[in-house]
C-alpha cells in the first residue's frame, strides 16, 4: 500500500437560534447561519494547521481498490509534529509502523521482521494534500476549492498530479480534519477518520524514532 496520505473534512453546519416573537401576530423565521464558501473554509483550515505544532489521533483507514472490487481496512494512530516529524502506528489487519524524521523514511514490518528505510526521503512525495500538516504546503495556492454535498470541502490540485485528482475533506467547527478520502488518477481511493485528536501537547521528537530490532533485516538505500 503506497505511503499514507492525509487530506480531507466535512463542514459541520449549524444553524442559528430560531427567535420566537410572543403573541406575534405572523408566523416568526427562522434564520439560519450562511454557510461558508469554499475559499473561507480552505482558510479555515489552513489556519488550524498552521497553528498547530503537534498532532495525536486514532484513525480508521479504507483504501479501496478500483477494478479490483475489493478493499482494505486499518486502523491504528497517527503522529505529526513540525517540521517536518510524522508518524503511522497500524494495529490491524497487521502491525505496522510508516515513519518521516526530515529525510528518512522508515517502514517496518515487526511481522515479517523486515524495515525498509530510506535515507533521501523527498517530502514532496506525499504530495500537498498532506504538506500542509508539516508546514510545507498551502491548500489556497495548491488546489481549486468547491462545496460538496452536505458541506464537504472539495480540492482539485492545479498543477495536474496522478497521485491526487481530488481530495474531499470533513471539517470540524474549528477546522480541524475529522475525515478524509483522497481519489488519485486510476481511481483508487484512499478514506480516513479521525477521532481521540489530541493538539499541541507537546509531542517530543523521540516519539518519531523506530527502533529496529536486533535481527530485523533492511532494505532501502
Amino acid at each position: 500500500m503506497p505511503i499514507p496520505v492525509i487530506a480531507a473534512a466535512l463542514l459541520a453546519t449549524l444553524a442559528a437560534p430560531v427567535s420566537e416573537g410572543v403573541a406575534a401576530p405572523a408566523p416568526a423565521t427562522t434564520a439560519a447561519a450562511p454557510s461558508p464558501s469554499a475559499a473561507e473554509l480552505t482558510r479555515k483550515v489552513q489556519a488550524f494547521y498552521e497553528k498547530t505544532r503537534d498532532l495525536e489521533a486514532d484513525f480508521t483507514q479504507t483504501y479501496v481498490y478500483a477494478g479490483l472490487g475489493r478493499k482494505l481496512t486499518s486502523t491504528g494512530t497517527l503522529k505529526v509534529k513540525k517540521p517536518g516529524l510524522m508518524r503511522w502506528d497500524y494495529r490491524s489487519p497487521s502491525p505496522k509502523v510508516v515513519a518521516v524524521t526530515g529525510k528518512k523514511l522508515v517502514q517496518y514490518e515487526p511481522e515479517e521482521r523486515q524495515a525498509y528505510v530510506d535515507e533521501q526521503f523527498d517530502a514532496t512525495a506525499m504530495t500537498a494534500a498532506v504538506g500542509f500538516l508539516l508546514g510545507t504546503g498551502d491548500l489556497a495556492r495548491d488546489f481549486d476549492g468547491s462545496l460538496g454535498q452536505n458541506g464537504t470541502l472539495v480540492l482539485r490540485p492545479k498543477v495536474a498530479d496522478p497521485r491526487v485528482a481530488r481530495i474531499t475533506f470533513t471539517v470540524g467547527p474549528d477546522g480541524e480534519v475529522l475525515a478524509t478520502s483522497v481519489v488519485d488518477g486510476s481511481g483508487n481511493e484512499n478514506r480516513l477518520a479521525f477521532s481521540a485528536i489530541k493538539r499541541n501537547a507537546g509531542l517530543g521528537d523521540g516519539a518519531f524514532e523506530v527502533k529496529l530490532p536486533a535481527g530485523t533485516r533492511r532494505v532501502g538505500r
